[in-house]
């Protein structure tokens, strides 16, 4: 495959009057860890809706391997190996941690899901959680274990709605690990988050994001001290 392993496309997406993509656009090469920010109601989990096929854009284009994607439905999307994460969990709260990474396997034999629940949590360093039901955990560990899930899927590409919201920095910390690592594995990761500092840290582009449209994008240094960045946020 030549060009970038996602490409989006001029998109646009209207809720009634409002506009919530105005013509974005952004790249993620495959092995990369690729960021966006940008202001509450930027657009930014309306375009990894559209990505992810549980939206739909009004025009525009969204392809993943070369191929477009921006029709399919959102089982399809993730077949193509796109699995995302959301901003709010979505666990299954009275399934235990090993049960709700279970329920996400497909293809592979009960055995063979248990085994990789077991590893994904494992990585993680969260395997002392896997009997205690969902409805249990705490707000950073129901994050964990929504990343677990993710790697259930198996993807190529791992869309990350805001991994790092409301928790306390030593466990950021320990997310941007486990993120290096799995991009280290050959995963491609892009990412959503408020968080600028480790977005600015983890990632080898950034694409800012406002009123729906791209105002900049570039290496961590450049965006940070790009004065249409410094307008967007202040």
């Amino acid at each position: 495959m030549t060009g970038p392993l996602l490409k989006v496309e001029n998109a646009v997406r209207h809720f009634g009057g409002r506009v919530a993509l105005d013509g974005a656009h952004c790249t993620v090469p495959a092995g990369s860890i690729v960021g966006m920010i940008g202001p509450n109601g930027s657009g930014k989990s309306t375009l990894f809706n559209c990505i992810a096929g549980t939206d739909q854009l009004d025009s525009g284009e969204v392809l993943f391997q070369g191929k477009r994607i921006d029709r399919l439905a959102p089982h399809a999307i993730c077949e193509r190996g796109i699995a995302r994460t959301f901003q709010l969990t979505r666990l299954f709260r009275d399934m235990t941690v090993l049960e709700n990474l279970v329920a996400v396997a497909h293809s592979y034999s009960d055995r063979q899901a248990v085994d990789n629940a077991r590893h994904a949590l494992e990585l993680l360093e969260i395997g002392e959680l896997m009997h205690k039901p969902a409805s249990d955990l705490s707000y950073g560990q129901r994050k964990l274990v929504e990343i677990g899930r993710t790697l259930m899927l198996r993807p190529q590409l791992m869309l990350l709605d805001e991994p790092f919201a409301g928790i306390n920095p030593r466990l950021q910390n320990r997310i941007v690990g486990y993120l290096q690592k799995l991009r280290d594995e050959g995963m491609t990761l892009f990412i959503i988050d408020h968080e600028m500092r480790i977005i600015l840290q983890v990632c080898e582009t950034v694409w800012v994001l406002a009123e729906g449209r791209i105002v900049t994008s570039g290496p961590p240094t450049a965006v940070r001290d790009d004065p249409r960045v410094i307008e967007a946020y202040f």
